[in-house]
């Protein structure tokens, strides 16, 4: 699994703009799914092309909540590309003439070993990728209570990691995972580098982590 961020708050390589929201190229196999469009459609395809990331590679893309600094690259993208399946929490109402829009309270399996939490607490879903370390969850502001996307999550298997915006999760409520990547909205950067200097990435547009 490769994760390149795309989309965010910062910047990890300078030639590429920063912005509050957050997008991310998530690879798993041939399977590429773009997680968020972040808020500006012409930042967003800028910073993919500067990254050599063409909206063609896609072939599916999900959204993690209704909110614009997730969704405001949305229309830009699909502009360029709607040859791909749509999956968004159920809060968000949007038509497209892509594949097919796919609507998810509960679990669902995207594709082998890539899987939606479903809506949880009727505002977001993360994205759940299996690996060999365990599971990896995408987040993007991570709304509802982290407690209840991990016990979601779990029955995927154990959680390995933990990646996107988590607006004010405290540092304490990461202690079960391996790894972790705040970026976005994370209040807690600090304590959570600080507490956890062994498994913490740093976040920004252009950062690249690869899990077995």
């Amino acid at each position: 699994m490769k994760t390149t961020i795309i989309y965010d708050n910062t910047s990890f390589r300078s030639e590429l703009q920063s912005d509050w929201g957050f997008a991310a190229m998530v690879e798993i196999g041939k399977k590429k799914i773009l997680f968020d469009t972040g808020a500006n459609g012409a930042i967003l395809l800028s910073n993919m092309q500067k990254l050599k990331i063409s909206p063609d590679e896609f072939d599916t893309v999900f959204i993690s909540h209704a909110h614009w600094d997730h969704t405001g690259g949305l229309r830009a993208f699909l502009s360029e590309t709607s040859n791909v399946d749509l999956w968004l929490p159920p809060s968000f109402h949007f038509q497209s003439n892509v594949k097919k829009i796919h609507n998810h309270e509960v679990p669902a399996t995207i594709s082998h070993g890539v899987y939606t939490t479903g809506q949880l607490e009727g505002t977001e879903q993360a994205l759940c990728v299996e690996t060999s370390k365990g599971v990896v969850v995408l987040v993007g502001c991570a709304h509802p209570d982290m407690h209840e996307i991990f016990h979601t999550a779990s029955r995927f298997g154990q959680v390995y990691a933990i990646l996107g915006g988590m607006h004010g999760t405290e540092a304490k409520a990461l202690k079960g995972v391996s790894l972790i990547c705040p970026t976005h909205c994370s209040q807690h950067k600090t304590e959570m580098k600080d507490l956890y200097p062994e498994k913490y990435i740093e976040g920004g547009a252009g950062q690249v982590i690869e899990i077995e």
